[in-house]
């Protein structure tokens, strides 16, 4: 069960292992284009690529036809990656039940968007856990969990790709060792939990007046997707990359351009100075600074707003 890019690597994994998919249960079709045409799920596409059925595609978890087509297929057990929450009667079905993989150390980062508060709140160290399901979301007890290092200048994009190969092959694993019946299932310390709440269009508006460390993790963090954005004379502008070039900076008000000529697109923060590597102009494409600053003008003084 999943449904975006993240859940990609584990369905091929399974594919290429010894266990057997049964099903595959994705979202519906959506519309996209200027067409609207109806584009299929990344899941559902590698599951019509590899012949897979049924492909089940339900409107409301809790439909009794959608439960008892589950019923017919007689897994053994359920994966969820990146999908929905399922009601109790969905993930109570398996014999061996429901498990999950979640792309941060929970009890850290329960949640929708735990890549993305990682990088946010400039981790260190992330990582990867698979669980068991209950009824409380990403509360189930912990079959199996690894340690990964932020890289540096890591984005969510960079991060999403590489736990989601790490999560596929933790993925088998866990199925091996829960066929054997190795594995002690430890529950999580819910006093430690964390939040990961959903991103919304609000939190991507960038503000410059906090230290620019901070302004850097909130542009990596919503890079490439939904993207981190701020208003240059009137008109959108979307962050995806940045470094600091000068932590103590406290030379102009916060949003001021310092600096814009060849390859530096220098903004005050509050302290610091941020240096944009990636940007993209309204209607045009994402562009490195220096190749966008060949064709367009910022002026040092203006804001960023």
């Amino acid at each position: 069960m999943g449904t975006p890019d993240f859940a990609v690597p584990a369905l091929e994994r399974l594919l290429a292992s010894r266990h057997r998919v049964v099903g595959v249960v994705t979202q519906p079709d959506k519309p996209r284009g200027r067409g609207l045409k109806l584009i299929p799920p990344p899941v559902k596409q590698i599951a019509l690529q590899h012949g897979i059925s049924p492909i089940l595609q339900p409107e409301k978890l809790k439909n009794p036809d959608f439960i008892n087509q589950l019923k017919e297929l007689s897994a053994d057990i359920f994966v969820v990656v990146a999908f929905r929450i399922l009601p109790e009667a969905v993930f109570t079905l398996p014999p061996l039940g429901t498990i999950n993989i979640h792309p941060s150390l929970l009890p850290k980062y329960r949640g929708a968007a735990p890549l993305h508060w990682t990088i946010i709140n400039g981790e260190k160290i992330t990582g990867v856990t698979i669980i068991r399901i209950q009824r409380e979301v990403d509360a189930g007890n912990i079959l199996l969990q690894r340690e990964v290092p932020v890289l540096p200048d890591e984005t969510v994009g960079s991060l999403h790709d590489r736990l989601a190969k790490i999560g596929a092959e933790m993925l088998l694993e866990t199925l091996d060792r829960l066929e054997k019946g190795g594995l002690q299932p430890v529950p999580q310390r819910d006093e430690e939990a964390t939040p990961a709440p959903k991103i919304t269009k609000e939190m991507c508006h960038l503000s410059f007046n906090q230290p620019a460390e901070k302004v850097k993790n909130w542009i990596h963090g919503l890079s490439p997707f939904p993207g981190a954005y701020a208003f240059y004379q009137d008109k959108m502008v979307k962050l995806y990359r940045a470094r600091v070039e000068d932590p103590g900076y406290r030379g102009q008000p916060p949003g001021t351009i310092v600096e814009a000529r060849g390859n530096r697109l220098w903004v005050a923060c509050n302290p610091g100075l941020l240096g944009i590597l990636e940007l993209q102009l309204a209607g045009k494409k994402r562009l490195r600074v220096e190749e966008l600053l060949r064709g367009f003008s910022f002026r040092v003084g203006d804001r960023l707003q």
